[in-house]
């Protein structure tokens, strides 16, 4: 007794309509219907393809790859403005610190090659005072207090700046920025 080519088949692949759009829109895109596997068990055997050419399959070709990295497109909505505040006050105070240190130091350099002494003679006959002197502890305050000024002036800017960004993602969107995820080596 034989069987019909159909009854041979599985149950849902014979009731399975066939998508006409689907196979054009596959083949406009590059990409081809999926074909029955050749026969074989895929462990290391023979077998052939569609055009009668042997093919052989192995276990390394039926594991996974690497992914390939993936493009993830976020939006920034909104800015937190007490973290803003926090992070814009560390980094001013830091800038403040750096600055100050590098302007004491170089007037340290400058005061030991006598550059010092020459300004304040230059700056005592513009005068026309003999005892003009540079007060160091005094400019170094001075300094340092500026410097505050400056930090929190700053600080108030950055965190409206911050305030205005809020307002204007809310009302047109945010920053769109575009990041590419990759798997880490190791894990899958």
């Amino acid at each position: 007794m034989s069987a019909s080519p159909e009854e041979m088949e599985p149950r849902r692949a014979r009731s399975a309509p066939v998508n006409p759009m689907r196979n054009e829109q596959q083949t406009r895109t590059g990409r081809r219907p999926a074909t029955p596997a050749p026969p074989g068990d895929g462990a290391g055997r023979a077998g052939s393809d569609s055009s009668g050419a042997p093919t052989t399959r192995s276990r390394a070709s039926s594991m996974p790859g690497p992914r390939a990295p993936r493009r993830v497109r976020h939006t920034i909505k909104k800015v937190d403005l007490w973290s803003a505040l926090k992070i814009s006050l560390c980094f001013y105070v830091c800038e403040m610190a750096v600055l100050v240190t590098a302007i004491a130091f170089l007037w340290l350099i400058a005061d030991g090659f006598g550059i010092i002494g020459s300004v304040e003679k230059f700056i005592g006959d513009l005068l026309s005072s003999k005892d003009f002197k540079f007060l160091s502890a005094a400019m170094l305050r001075g300094t340092i207090l500026v410097g505050l000024v400056l930090v929190a002036i700053q600080v108030v800017a950055t965190v409206l700046a911050c305030a205005f960004y809020n307002l204007f993602a809310e009302l047109f969107g945010g920053v769109e920025i575009t990041v590419i995820q990759e798997d880490a080596p190791g894990k899958r």
